[in-house]
């Protein structure tokens, strides 16, 4: 019998939801490009939501129906049998599940769309992904701009796991996440206490969550409903607004009532907080002074605006009972910036720090770029000893199972070969489950000293920076190593600067309106490569521009240019040669000259900003500022290991001497070439 062409759309599907979905954001993508090109609906927000509906279906047949599957399509069968069906099916998750659903949602999708979402998501158990999968649906088929204007960057399942591995919650336990979205994190705690359960039948009915958007709030109370088999306590309201509260949510979530917080709030550079009667309620919401003993101090003035996750961890903090223990994803920012210590003070002055994640970049990709954290925090008692001591657990996890792209990243040995289990496949590049068994360890005190687990005390933590590769443990091993040798002397930039023995200078910003004005070359930090300073003619700049500048900057031969912000580029390095002393340079880099050069020759010290214990700790002393990472003054904590013995030291500048001739020398051969060049053109002219 011939193929009907809805057949052919199903055609070798597998029947039952058997296959584990390795990668939903591809499946999802395939679906969202197919939906958008053919289907009845072309807006990304309205498949959004026909989509999650149509999710809600898969997911209650394979929780609710496991022997006779409703959510597939059978050998012959037409596109409008198909499509009555998951209609009918929606209705039953309807009505099972009412207090979620607006009882006049319907399936607007057309009837061949629908089966060609169930042709390409039957043979996949959805339940068993390794993602959440309505939040992998969301971000989908929502569009990145609708996220990324709201600071809508949903947790990977990866990190949520990390995340309740760490709090490990109990059936007894009160569970919030105040800035909910789909429900992540309220799924993983669902799951953990699944098998407790009947310890505690009212286990689910002590998890909550609040999300301000309506769509969100809709998804998640749906979701949580479905897999938690009852009612379940999420509601749309403002979480830092509770005076707004319906009295239902006021007698359900107050203050001091809850066991855990577990939440990855709204963030972004573009959105802040402005609404005065908000930030009034707020110590965080005010502006703070800086005392004569380096402490900083609450004012009544209110500030202009506050970025929400500053104001989400004061909520997160009021919400939890004496004791109770919280995460909380943060951008890196709040860790280590200067203009951000008073948040970490308010931080340190109401709980104890417990635990600090960082996560690599790639870890909100391709939502955002943005740098990021995981904060573990126990509320302090009322009458707690703020001079107690203790150790904080940290952590440095340099994959997370997906690149920026969000494609699954596997881990390769030196050679650039996947590394395989013991049955043949690939193991994914993820370092979390891997922190969080080190995390058991910590708390058996057998913890091995590397970055995927490590302990400091909290009296240990310098200048209130919580960013865990500041504190590396195979750095600073290293340079004990290097001490123990006895055949390097260990010297700070700070101490080589303070004895003048160097002295360092930062650049200027001229304004791009000069570029291409003039003959004097201006040099960014893009310019500067393998040791040599790159010249762009289009960013030149007047003459008068540079006569401006000069004096301040007083470049000369044999200064070394550093990198010490922006982001990749930070930590390389050029010398100035006779060809360059007519230059400016980028307020991002700093002159260094050597006052001394028989105590430290430029050329020793070119090489010792370029070995690799000392590029290690330049990145791990750089934090992200507002916008942009920067070295800042912990470029004077870098530590060089210079050389005791002469002989090493003479060999050192001599091997560098050298490349630097040559450098020269083609350089000066190259202009030589530019000029001949010239000449005979002129002479063709004429």
């Amino acid at each position: 019998m011939k193929m009907t062409r809805e057949a052919q759309i199903i055609n070798g599907v597998n029947f039952q939801s058997t296959l584990v979905p390795v990668n939903l954001p591809e499946v999802f993508r395939r679906i969202y490009y197919s939906l958008y090109m053919n289907s009845n609906i072309p807006r990304a927000e309205r498949l959004g939501a026909e989509m999650t509906r149509l999710l809600f279906c898969k997911v209650y047949d394979e929780k609710h129906n496991e022997a006779d599957k409703e959510f597939r399509i059978f050998p012959n069968e037409g596109t409008d049998d198909v499509a009555l069906r998951i209609k009918e099916l929606f209705e039953k998750v309807k009505e099972r599940f009412s207090d979620a659903f607006d009882k006049d949602d319907k399936l607007h999708l057309d009837n061949r769309s629908i089966a060609y979402v169930v042709a390409q998501l039957q043979g996949y158990n959805l339940l068993s992904a390794s993602r959440d999968v309505i939040s992998e649906s969301f971000q989908s088929f929502w569009g990145p701009g609708l996220r990324g204007e709201k600071g809508q960057f949903f947790t990977p399942r990866n990190i949520v796991r990390m995340c309740v591995d760490f709090l490990d919650p109990k059936p007894s336990e009160r569970i919030i996440d105040p800035a909910c979205g789909s429900g992540g994190f309220l799924v993983e705690c669902m799951a953990r206490l699944s098998d407790k359960a009947n310890e505690e039948k009212n286990a689910f009915g002590n998890i909550f969550g609040i999300d301000k958007e309506i769509d969100l709030a809709r998804i998640c109370k749906a979701y949580m409903s479905i897999l938690g088999d009852g009612h379940s306590n999420i509601f749309c309201a403002d979480s830092l607004m509770p005076e707004s509260w319906s009295n239902n949510m006021k007698s359900g979530i107050a203050d001091a009532s809850f066991d855990i917080v577990l939440t990855n709030p709204p963030f972004g550079a573009r959105i802040s907080l402005a609404d005065r009667n908000l930030l009034g309620r707020y110590e965080l919401g005010h502006f703070w002074k800086k005392t004569a003993y380096g402490l900083w101090k609450s004012t009544d003035q209110r500030l202009p605006k506050q970025a929400p996750q500053v104001l989400f961890i004061e909520r997160c903090l009021q919400l939890l009972k004496e004791k109770g223990r919280m995460a909380i994803v943060l951008p890196d920012g709040i860790f280590g910036n200067p203009s951000d210590r008073y948040i970490l003070q308010y931080i340190f002055q109401k709980a104890r720090v417990t635990a600090v994640v960082s996560l690599p970049p790639e870890a909100f990709m391709p939502s955002t770029h943005t740098k990021t954290s995981v904060l573990f925090l126990a509320k302090k008692e009322s009458d707690a000893d703020d001079q107690d001591d203790y150790e904080v657990f940290m952590a440095i996890a340099d994959g997370v199972g997906h690149d920026k792209n969000g494609k699954t990243t596997y881990k390769m040995n030196e050679k650039g070969e996947y590394i395989l289990d013991t049955n043949g496949n690939r193991i994914i590049d993820d370092d979390l489950p891997e922190i969080a068994a080190r995390l058991r360890l910590f708390r058996k005190r057998e913890l091995l000293h590397s970055h995927l687990g490590f302990a400091i005390r909290f009296s240990e933590i310098k200048n209130s920076v919580l960013i865990p590769y500041y504190y590396t443990p195979e750095i600073d091993q290293k340079l004990r190593d290097l001490e123990k040798s006895a055949k390097y002397d260990l010297v700070s930039i700070g101490e080589l600067n303070k004895k003048r023995i160097i002295s360092m200078k930062r650049g200027h910003e001229v304004g791009s309106r000069y570029y291409g004005m003039g003959n004097v070359p201006f040099i960014r930090s893009s310019d500067i490569v393998n040791w040599e300073i790159n010249v762009d003619p289009k960013k030149c700049i007047p003459e008068e521009i540079f006569e401006k500048f000069k004096d301040r900057q007083d470049v000369r031969e044999n200064d070394i240019l550093l990198i010490t912000d922006g982001t990749f580029l930070i930590g390389r390095t050029a010398i100035v040669t006779p060809f360059d002393t007519k230059i400016l340079i980028q307020s991002h880099i700093r002159r260094i000259r050597c006052l001394k050069p028989e105590i430290i020759h430029p050329y020793l010290l070119l090489y010792l900003l370029n070995i690799r214990i000392v590029q290690q700790q330049i990145r791990a002393k750089t934090f992200v500022q507002a916008t942009i990472s920067t070295v800042g003054s912990r470029l004077n904590e870098i530590v060089l290991p210079i050389p005791k013995e002469e002989r090493t030291r003479t060999m050192i500048i001599s091997k560098v001497s050298r490349i630097v001739e040559m450098k020269i020398a083609a350089r000066k051969a190259f202009n030589e070439l530019l000029e001949d060049s010239r000449d005979a053109l002129s002479l063709i002219r004429e």
